[in-house]
C-alpha cells in the first residue's frame, strides 16, 4: 500500500502588484490607471509637474481606496532632476514592485518641423528622458532580481507616417530601448511590459481631428491594469484590434507607403 506522502506548506507569494511609482501621474491615462490601481488597494507614488493636480489626486485616490498615496512634484524631463528624484522615491517609498512610466508630448508635426526647439523637446520628452529615467529604476530592480517596468509608447512608433513622424520616430526609439531592456532584466526576473496605445480620448489628443472617435481611457486603463496584474504581454496593443491594423500597415511596401498622405 502507497502511504500518503506529507505535505509542506508553501510560502504564500505577494500580489505581484502592490507599490506603484507612476511617472506623470497628472496624465490622461495615469488618471484611470491610479483610480483602479487605488480601487485594488494599492500603495502609490506620484511624480508629475503640479503640486496642486497632485494634492487633488492624492485626495481622490484616498477616496477610492489606496492604501498609501505619496506625491512628489518634479518636472520628468528634466535629467538633471532624475538623480535625486529617484533617491527620494527609493528612501520614502522602499519595496517598490512596479514603475509605470505614462508621460509624454504630442507637438504638432508642422511646428517640429519649423522649429530645431521644439523637435528636440519632442525627442527628449518622449524618449531621451523617458530612457534616462527608467535607467535609474532598471538597474535598482535588477539589483533586487523582482518587480515590472512598464512604459507607454504608441502605435505611432511602429512606422514612420507624414503627418506624425517626430513624435513616432521618438515614441518608437522608445519602444526599442524597452525591447532591448526587456531582454537585459530577463535573467534578473524583472518584467518590462511595453504599452502600446492607438489613439485615446486624452487633453493631449483634444487638437486632433475626430478624436471624439478615439479609445475610451477607461477601457484602455482596464487592458494596461490588466497586464501590470499579471506582468504580461511584453507589448500590450490596447484597444486589441491595433495589434493587427499595426500588423497590416507595416507590410504595406515602401513604395506605396510613402504615397499616403495620412
Amino acid at each position: 500500500m502507497t502511504m500518503p506522502q506529507p505535505t509542506h506548506p508553501t510560502a504564500k507569494q505577494p500580489p505581484a502588484l502592490q507599490r506603484v511609482v507612476v511617472l506623470g501621474a497628472t496624465s490622461g491615462i495615469a488618471l484611470e490607471v491610479q483610480r483602479q490601481l487605488a480601487q485594488r488597494g494599492c500603495e502609490l507614488f506620484l511624480v508629475a509637474r503640479s503640486p496642486q493636480r497632485l494634492a487633488a489626486l492624492q485626495s481622490d485616490l484616498f477616496a477610492r481606496g489606496a492604501k498609501q498615496v505619496l506625491t512628489c512634484a518634479a518636472d520628468l524631463a528634466s535629467i538633471s532632476q532624475h538623480s535625486a528624484l529617484f533617491d527620494h522615491v527609493r528612501r520614502q517609498f522602499p519595496g517598490y514592485d512596479t514603475v509605470l512610466l505614462t508621460y509624454g508630448s504630442m507637438q504638432d508635426q508642422k511646428h517640429s518641423q519649423a522649429s530645431l526647439d521644439i523637435l528636440l523637446d519632442e525627442l527628449n520628452v518622449n524618449f531621451v528622458s523617458a530612457s534616462a529615467i527608467l535607467t535609474l529604476f532598471a538597474a535598482d530592480l535588477e539589483q533586487r532580481r523582482t518587480g515590472c517596468i512598464a512604459a507607454i509608447t504608441s502605435v505611432a512608433g511602429d512606422r514612420g507616417r507624414r503627418s506624425n513622424y517626430v513624435y513616432g520616430s521618438a515614441k518608437g526609439a522608445l519602444s526599442l530601448f524597452l525591447q532591448g531592456l526587456r531582454s537585459r532584466l530577463h535573467p534578473a526576473g524583472v518584467k518590462v511590459i511595453t504599452i502600446k496605445p492607438g489613439p485615446v480620448q486624452t487633453p493631449m489628443t483634444d487638437h486632433l481631428p475626430n478624436a471624439a472617435r478615439f479609445a475610451d481611457p477607461e477601457l484602455v486603463a482596464c487592458d494596461i491594469v490588466r497586464a501590470l496584474e499579471r506582468r504580461s504581454p511584453d507589448v500590450l496593443y490596447t484597444p486589441k484590434i491595433w495589434r493587427y491594423v499595426m500588423t497590416a500597415v507595416e507590410h504595406i511596401p515602401e513604395t506605396i507607403f510613402k504615397r499616403l498622405s495620412f
